[in-house]
């Protein structure tokens, strides 16, 4: 069962000119379906990705060909955790652009249905603001449950959020407590979490949007906790779908980055530090004097208290100083968005070790308590202000890998970043206790159309725009 090497990298490219995922492929022949799926190009792609992965090649081409059972035993249980960011992309970004396509889910879920599970859920933790019931509509989810009914799959899409507030506001109305606390576990890392190095600055901790107060009982020296779905700790088999996007805070987004949506509840989840570079922060270089009076402000609208209009209009205020630095041509960062940011990348590789190693008593054992296959949504990628306003690429790839560090190594350099000048990468190669991989990057090999390649030496499909913050802090030589 599984003999699939943790060090390999598959990367399928659609060829010719498709730049969409459900156009129809007449060529495409699929023998392995007794009831055939629609012959979109998201479907191709993924089946190409599974022929250049290896996976069942033995019985390659045959009516029983199945793919995913090389990590899927029959009567398994399976979670599905796509990105779901958001319900509607705002300019420039398209929904095509800002989450997993659903053609690409709907691909894995009619391979995941041949190898018999006994369960799928599908689900995420979408921002706080998200709209589920908006992003159902957008992105055509109903079709996912249609479609698992007619294969006799017993399906189940799941909203991991704890608390929502559907005006994405700071002063607006939140409902807590949404789903009851007994479908999490929580988790306390203690001194073993990546984040325990900041300790001395845990009261700076913060995430946009959420109180920093609730972060001061979440992670505080000696304590950093995390709050896990549960039916992904219950899972055999976690199929990770990210959205391969450019990141403000984090440089880019895909196969540990899309992790953050395990976690549910964000005042869990610390994104920086407030205050700049030259007074013990890291949300931002230097210590404008208009910032550090912009963060004191987002934190008295965050805590939830005083007169609700007060709250509203200096939120407000707030938002409209941002956008007139912004017009002048200031930076108006105050939510880490930039390289030095050393905070986010800490939390991403806390909750894969996590997902790794957690079990559903809340403790971190010595053995992987679960595969992880990561499977990466590339047909249409992101550059520039992601995650939220990423600008459309056509990059026309789709990646498979069952260690995702070895994944975000490769990803980045298809994207034309430097690795070792992401720490959410770089780290997430780093020794200590309960580790990502158990080999360097050099040992990457990446399967593609072309043949073998060392992960080192995979050049990029296109050179991404950066987010404004990391430009020319990641970048790879042109000449590479």
């Amino acid at each position: 069962m599984c003999r699939i090497d943790d060090r390999v990298v598959a990367l399928s490219q659609i060829e010719g000119d498709a730049h969409g995922y459900t156009s129809q492929d007449p060529s495409l022949t699929l023998p392995e379906f007794t009831r055939a799926p629609a012959s979109t190009t998201a479907l191709g792609a993924l089946r190409k990705l599974f022929q250049i992965w290896n996976l069942d090649e033995g019985r390659r081409g045959q009516s029983n060909w199945n793919p995913l059972g090389e990590f899927i035993r029959q009567g398994s249980r399976v979670a599905i955790k796509p990105n779901w960011v958001y319900h509607t992309p705002r300019e420039p970004a398209t929904l095509d652009s800002l989450i997993t396509h659903t053609s690409v889910i709907q691909a894995v879920v009619e391979y995941v249905a041949l190898a018999k599970p006994d369960s799928v859920i599908v689900g995420d933790a979408p921002l706080q603001g998200c709209d589920f019931d908006a992003l159902r509509d957008a992105a055509g989810l109903d079709s996912l449950e249609s479609r698992a009914r007619d294969l006799g799959l017993a399906l189940e899409i799941h909203d991991f959020r704890r608390t929502i507030n559907v005006s994405g506001r700071a002063a607006g109305e939140r409902h807590e407590k949404v789903r009851s606390i007994d479908r999490f576990v929580e988790f306390d890392l203690g001194n073993d979490s990546c984040l325990q190095p900041l300790d001395a600055d845990a009261d700076r901790f913060r995430v946009t949007v959420y109180n920093p107060d609730l972060l001061k009982a979440t992670h505080r020296p000696g304590s950093h906790k995390y709050l896990i779905a549960r039916e992904l700790l219950e899972a055999d088999v976690v199929v990770n779908m990210p959205k391969l996007k450019c990141h403000m805070k984090s440089c880019i987004t895909g196969s540990l980055k899309n992790l953050v949506g395990i976690n549910g509840h964000k005042e869990y989840l610390p994104h920086h530090r407030k205050g700049g570079s030259n007074n013990g922060g890291d949300c931002y270089p230097g210590a404008p004097t208009w910032k550090r009076v912009a963060e004191d402000v987002a934190d008295f609208v965050n805590r939830d208290q005083g007169f609700r209009p007060l709250r509203y209009g200096l939120g407000r205020a707030a938002a409209v100083g941002r956008k007139l630095a912004a017009l002048a041509g200031a930076d108006d960062n105050i939510e880490g968005a930039w390289y030095g940011n050393d905070t986010i990348w800490r939390t991403c590789i806390d909750l894969n070790r996590i997902l790794m190693y957690g079990g559903t008593d809340g403790r971190l054992h010595l053995d992987h308590q679960r595969k992880i296959v990561s499977i990466t949504d590339a047909i249409i990628a992101g550059e520039g202000e992601g995650p939220l306003r990423p600008t459309p690429i056509h990059s026309g790839f789709l990646t498979g890998a069952t260690n995702p560090a070895a994944a975000e190594y490769v990803h980045s350099r298809l994207m034309g970043f430097d690795p070792n000048l992401i720490p959410l990468v770089h780290g997430a190669f780093e020794s200590g206790p309960w580790p990502l991989v158990d080999f360097p990057p050099t040992e990457i090999r990446v399967l593609s159309n072309g043949g073998e390649t060392q992960g080192a030496q995979v050049l990029p499909i296109r050179h991404f725009v950066p987010p404004s913050g990391w430009l020319g802090h990641c970048e790879l030589q042109k000449s590479e």
